[in-house]
């Protein structure tokens, strides 16, 4: 794995320090992680830039950072909780950081953990970002005619599927039926990463 970069795309509030991808370095080497903005259009920069520099071989997003992932055109993708629908909440619920008080409120509540973590600011502009990001993001689709791989992973007690921030009947409408259930939550366990994800990873780039 040494001559094969994987890009790791974190998830909400994630960072350099993140589990999973700090777990697959254990295991297989080669995975990248960097914290970038909370601001969509800043955070394509830097992960433009990045691909770029470290010219990645597969790129994996998780969570709300699977938008981030798949808006990059041009590499195999494997995301993990993929929160694709999380964008509607925050750009249609965006208007409420309108009101004095809450973008503090929001701040406090989803406040990082310590460490190398992705800075959370919940104002009205950012908010509304993120509902491009979707549509840029879907645009790079099978059934919008990208060519890309596409494969996804869920937890089959991830309590985000109750709301439909992440959604398999969403993921199917735009990807297929590339995708697994794990039986955990949306925060991929440990044995799933090495029992499904690591195996996927290998079967992706063609190694042993």
């Amino acid at each position: 794995m040494a001559d094969k970069i994987i890009l790791y795309i974190h998830g909400m509030g994630g960072g350099g320090d993140s589990r999973i991808p700090s777990i697959l370095g254990e295991h297989i080497g080669g995975v990248v992680v960097r914290t970038y903005s909370f601001d969509p259009d800043i955070a394509e920069k830097q992960i433009r830039a990045w691909i770029a520099e470290l010219r990645p071989v597969l790129i994996i997003g998780e969570s709300l950072g699977s938008l981030n992932a798949i808006r990059i055109a041009g590499l195999p993708h494997i995301l993990v909780s993929p929160s694709l629908n999380a964008p509607l909440y925050f750009g249609y619920l965006a208007f409420l950081t309108l009101i004095p008080g809450v973008t503090l409120l929001l701040d406090l509540i989803y406040r990082p953990k310590e460490g190398d973590r992705q800075k959370l600011h919940f104002t009205f502009r950012t908010m509304r970002k993120y509902l491009p990001l979707r549509r840029e993001a879907l645009a790079n689709c099978p059934a919008a005619g990208s060519s890309d791989y596409f494969h996804a992973f869920f937890g089959r007690h991830d309590h985000y599927r109750r709301s439909g921030i992440v959604s398999i009947r969403t993921y199917r409408k735009y990807f297929g039926d590339s995708y697994e259930v794990y039986d955990g939550t949306h925060f991929m366990e440990e044995e799933f990463i090495v029992s499904m994800l690591i195996p996927k990873i290998k079967e992706v780039l063609g190694i042993g």
